[in-house]
């Protein structure tokens, strides 16, 4: 039978060190307050007992419990290692934790998370984020939230801007010949499948180009797989695909069917994800800076914290850019 510890205290140092729990306190709170020896030794006393810093013990007095929770839309997508990697990077920096949670692509199961975590954490990031406008806007007057990927109003958000690279993107395909284009959508709650739809529209006609909406789909490999037919029958001879797991899974469906990519078939991703050039042929892709975006999230979050501003107005410095790899090329004679 496990045997339950009880936690040590700033009072048990305090007597293993022969002082007082005031002392104990400016020592492992505010290091240099006190003489340099009984700092040593009262941390030697911590050490010894295992303490622990207790994060809603430490929020009494503050109002801070030094955490940020971090919402994915699903936690096995690579396009979320970098954004968390970089937001990790940014927060330990400043002495705070994330809380990594995921909705699972569901607002329901995003809203209960939330109504979990959001007590216990300081700020909050949304990485692409199912909920509506208004719920988003409520949860912002509770905690400062900052947004990836998503522009709602009166909220703070990180959005690189997707036009470079998709224009790039464009022009490469109509310096190779190609006329019809199609794009393989994602979730129809997706703020940024929206803008990413608005953009190739918008150069595929600057470019004389046709374009054909196909969706919307899940944003994951089956979903690029099972839209094979569907690409086939619009005639675009070149694909963009709401994310790369969709070009992944579309390449996969393609080779399956003798389709030969580029040769008959170009397919272009978004996010420029872990293992995006492991495939044959590498997928092109547009790149966003993923790690960058981790880390101006969490900026964004700890200005609001520290200025009491209730809002960081919208744009961001971040830009996409078009990575040409093998999935691309020429049109068929």
């Amino acid at each position: 039978m496990r045997v339950s510890k009880k936690a040590a205290t700033i009072y048990d140092i305090a007597q293993l060190a022969g002082v007082n729990p005031s002392t104990v306190s400016r020592a492992l709170t505010t290091p240099g307050r006190i003489n340099a020896k009984t700092e040593a030794k009262i941390r030697a006393a911590a050490t010894e007992l295992n303490y622990r810093v207790n994060p809603f013990a430490r929020a009494l007095p503050t109002g801070r419990t030094k955490m940020l929770a971090v919402m994915v839309a699903d936690i096995t997508n690579p396009v979320f290692f970098d954004v968390v990697r970089g937001a990790e990077s940014a927060a330990a920096e400043e002495g705070y934790t994330l809380v990594i949670a995921e909705s699972q692509e569901s607002s329901i199961n995003e809203a209960d998370a939330l109504e979990r975590i959001t007590p216990a954490v300081d700020g909050v990031i949304l990485a692409t984020t199912r909920l509506d406008d208004q719920t988003i806007q409520g949860l912002n007057r509770q905690k400062p939230v900052v947004l990836v990927n998503r522009e709602v109003e009166n909220v703070s958000d990180v959005v690189p801007d997707n036009l470079p690279g998709i224009k790039e993107a464009v022009e490469h395909l109509a310096a190779n010949g190609h006329k019809h284009l199609a794009f393989l959508s994602g979730p129809s709650a997706s703020w940024i499948n929206i803008a990413r739809w608005e953009a190739l529209l918008k150069f595929a006609v600057a470019y004389g180009m046709t374009i054909v909406e196909i969706g919307p789909n899940e944003p994951n490999l089956e979903a690029g797989s099972k839209a094979i037919e569907r690409i086939q029958a619009s005639g675009a001879t070149a694909v963009f695909t709401y994310n790369d797991l969709m070009g992944i899974g579309l390449l996969r469906a393609a080779a399956e069917r003798g389709i030969k990519v580029p040769k008959e078939l170009s397919i272009i991703g978004f996010d420029n994800i872990f293992g995006s050039d492991f495939t044959t042929p590498p997928l092109s892709t547009i790149a966003l800076p993923l790690v960058q975006v981790g880390r101006n999230a969490v900026e964004a979050v700890l200005r609001q914290l520290d200025s009491n501003e209730d809002v960081v107005p919208h744009g961001s410095d971040l830009q996409t850019a078009f990575i040409l790899r093998g999935s691309t090329g020429q049109v068929k004679a």
